[in-house]
């Protein structure tokens, strides 16, 4: 028990990590992306940069997965790749289908794996909708300096 408690903080550690370094990027890239956002028309481009924030936080999400999926292979939990994929999407996303279930000396990591998934869809949920707050409200100070 031990152990799992052990790998499965130092996972959600690292996903921790990915969402870090995503939200650095994103914060750079709204940066740059800003004078542009920012210029007339503004719907088109604050959907452009709701889509750019979407597939970052689908990349980091995956990136994630993956790396609970190899280590349920690396750690011997799976024997082949595809299981492991699947698993860890239904157990991030707190599916929980419950077709495939962790052995028994495995079985917290389970748990610990859908607490990530909450976790990191949480701060990428907030990642998004500041991302997207920011972009409107340096739209709507644009508008106003316009006047």
């Amino acid at each position: 028990m031990i152990f799992q408690l052990f790998v499965g903080s130092v996972l959600i550690s690292m996903t921790i990590a990915i969402a870090a370094v995503g939200f650095w990027l994103s914060e750079g890239l709204a940066t740059r992306v800003a004078p542009w956002a920012v210029r007339p028309p503004h719907s088109p481009k604050l959907t452009l940069v709701l889509v750019g924030a979407v597939l970052m936080i689908l990349l980091l999400l995956t990136l994630s997965v993956w790396l609970w999926a190899l280590a349920f292979v690396g750690l011997g939990v799976f024997t082949a790749l595809e299981p492991a994929v699947y698993y860890s999407i239904v157990a991030f996303t707190t599916l929980g289908y419950g077709d495939i279930i962790l052995p028994l000396d495995w079985r917290i990591l389970g748990g610990m794996t859908a607490v990530n998934g909450l976790l990191n869809i949480g701060l990428y949920t907030a990642l998004m909708v500041e991302i997207l707050r920011r972009v409107r409200s340096e739209q709507s100070a644009g508008k106003a300096d316009e006047e």
